[in-house]
């Protein structure tokens, strides 16, 4: 999919660095070409700031978003989350991140979520980087508890993970 989407501006890749933004952060662009979170409206010098690049790239980005029926729907329609990872411990939570041996291994959460469950520990949150987007993807998992150090010998186990830590 994310292949897809930078193929449509192979040719502009500063274009490219701003898709990236917008897509990671779960921006959306609306009807006028404004980049908005919510109805929060990021301006294009900050967005171009973060991109390092001109304002005018992010300008040609989100009208070639809004001329393209795939962008406009996607980008329309996107959504952030909050991720609970670095305020988990401060609420009480418990936080596994797994390094997959495979990222792009069919089951992983699947096999991680079972070892969880097996400790009657709950799952709160289940957040997993994007093998395209990122170089070391990793999973994160928040748990309604802290996490004791005893599941990650179990966790190492299992065949499609290369690496587990805990907070």
């Amino acid at each position: 999919m994310w292949s897809t989407l930078l193929s449509k501006f192979e040719k502009y890749p500063a274009q490219q660095k701003v898709l990236k933004i917008l897509f990671e952060r779960g921006f959306q662009v609306n009807d006028e070409g404004k980049v908005i979170s919510g109805a929060i409206e990021i301006a294009h010098t900050q967005l171009a700031k973060e991109a390092g690049v001109d304002r005018r790239v992010v300008d040609s980005t989100t009208e070639a978003i809004l001329s393209d029926e795939l962008l406009r729907k996607i980008f329309q329609n996107v959504k952030s989350v909050p991720f609970l990872r670095d305020v988990a411990p401060l609420l009480g939570l418990g936080v596994i991140i797994i390094t997959p041996d495979d990222a792009v291994h069919k089951g992983i959460i699947s096999e991680v979520s079972a070892v969880i469950a097996c400790h009657n520990i709950s799952i709160r949150q289940a957040v997993s980087d994007d093998p395209f987007f990122i170089t070391e993807p990793r999973l994160t998992i928040v748990t309604d508890t802290k996490v004791p150090g005893s599941i990650v010998e179990e966790l190492l186990e299992l065949e499609s993970v290369r690496g587990v830590s805990i907070y």
